[in-house]
């Protein structure tokens, strides 16, 4: 079994023989350094409410402006200052959690430009700064019971090897008694002994909550963000390959099955010229004659309802022009484009204005349609509509459920505003970018 964390390495049997006891140790003891150097600026940042703790005892009575005035000073500098004394120790702090965790600690911060002050203003809307002032606070009061763990392994530690200390002539103190010879600090050895591997547990289970702290607050929703960016990416992954095996089966079907056919169809066009006409089956070749070209024109189709050519080889302006000079309701297309988008984003792109205007030339009874498809700030926007009854509903089992959940594999979004009486506009939206060809 990997293990990843100091919590995960006490479950282990061999736990007192793996060198995680000690590097919970080292941890431990390092806290209370970290929380010192991180305590003197701290401090100074406290200093109108240390005043005001101090003088507040004094014989003469504190009046309420003064105790407003540093509550607020306080403040002032804790909200003004402390980010600047949290972002370093955060820094030190995700490094010193490999001593507990097998993973690093990704910082939550986003890289920014524009010199120190784009840097100041990033880092101040950020939420991961106040997190990391929170755990300022955190390391601070972790060090008291860190140190108290540090106190009790040197003392344990003290009674193993008191028998080496002892001196006859200078009692060695052991905290419940005194030994003068090995024979009187032998027990007191045992119990160090015995004390040892608890000692070790203790230490070990007070890294694993603070490492646990510690890792909630600096890498914040980091690693949520990670997994969604990694969906994503999968998810963006996935169609990519579905739309290049679409592709596929539209050059196979375009360039194998096609040209068979019409190879077919010829031999049977010569035959039936070559046949007498009261010969014993030249009725039957004429028949297959006709149904081989009926099907040739299905298999186009078909080929261009998987991938039209027209968007693979002049872009989606071209496409969408050929979509609307084959649509028996009237269609202008208003199409700015400057640069062709990606083939996922475009094929997405089509395949919504050609459900839209399949649904309004069955469904709505509209005149006139009208696609419009531009690019602005590296967004795709496809939008179409027409003057038909309304009336459309997504869940109506119009084809738009499946056209959202297309849109949405790729990071766009479709909407649909259709009151009773229309007019009706399917509006889609696609994060885009130039893209491989």
């Amino acid at each position: 079994m990997s293990v990843r964390t100091i919590w995960e390495s006490m479950a282990l049997r061999r736990f007192l023989l793996t060198g995680w006891p000690w590097r919970g140790l080292s941890y431990v003891l390092s806290t209370p350094v970290v929380a010192m150097l991180a305590g003197v600026p701290v401090a100074a940042l406290c200093l109108p409410w240390v005043y005001l703790v101090l003088r507040l005892p004094g014989p003469e009575p504190v009046a309420l402006g003064e105790v407003v005035l540093a509550g607020l000073s306080g403040l002032v500098l804790i909200v003004a200052a402390g980010p600047l004394v949290a972002l370093p120790v955060a820094q030190v702090e995700r490094l010193r959690l490999l001593l507990v965790h097998a993973e690093p600690a990704p910082s939550p911060h986003v890289t920014t430009r524009g010199g120190w002050i784009g840097w100041l203003h990033r880092r101040y809307t950020e939420p991961a700064t106040w997190r990391e002032l929170a755990y300022l606070a955190v390391v601070t009061l972790a060090a008291l019971p860190n140190a108290a763990l540090v106190l009790a392994m040197t003392t344990v530690i003290s009674l193993i090897i008191s028998p080496l200390l002892v001196r006859p002539d200078r009692p060695l103190a052991l905290g419940f008694g005194q030994a003068s010879t090995v024979g009187e600090a032998l027990p007191y050895s045992l119990l160090g002994v015995a004390l040892f591997p608890v000692t070790l547990y203790l230490v070990a289970g007070a890294a694993g909550l603070q490492a646990a702290a510690a890792r909630r607050l600096l890498s914040g929703g980091n690693q949520l963000r990670t997994e969604l960016v990694e969906v994503s990416q999968s998810r963006r992954r996935l169609v990519d390959a579905f739309e290049a095996e679409r592709r596929r089966i539209e050059r196979d079907l375009h360039d194998g099955a096609q040209q068979r056919l019409t190879s077919l169809i010829l031999q049977l066009g010569l035959a039936k010229v070559e046949m007498p006409p009261d010969a014993p089956g030249t009725e039957s070749v004429a028949n297959a004659h006709e149904q081989a070209q009926l099907l040739l024109t299905e298999l186009r189709e078909f080929i261009h309802g998987i991938h039209p050519q027209a968007l693979s080889d002049l872009g989606l302006p071209a496409a969408l022009q050929e979509l609307a000079d084959r649509s028996v309701t009237p269609v202008r297309v208003d199409c700015a484009i400057p640069q062709r988008p990606s083939a996922a984003v475009e094929s997405a792109g089509y395949f919504v204005v050609a459900e839209s205007l399949s649904n309004s030339s069955k469904h709505s009874g509209a005149t006139e349609i009208q696609v419009a498809a531009k690019v602005r700030r590296d967004v795709l926007t496809v939008e179409v509509t027409d003057n038909g009854c309304g009336g459309a509903d997504v869940g109506g089992g119009t084809g738009l459920t499946g056209l959202a959940d297309r849109v949405a594999a790729i990071g766009g979004t479709l909407s649909l505003s259709s009151p009773v009486g229309g007019p009706t506009i399917v509006r889609a939206e696609f994060p885009c970018g130039p893209g491989k060809r």
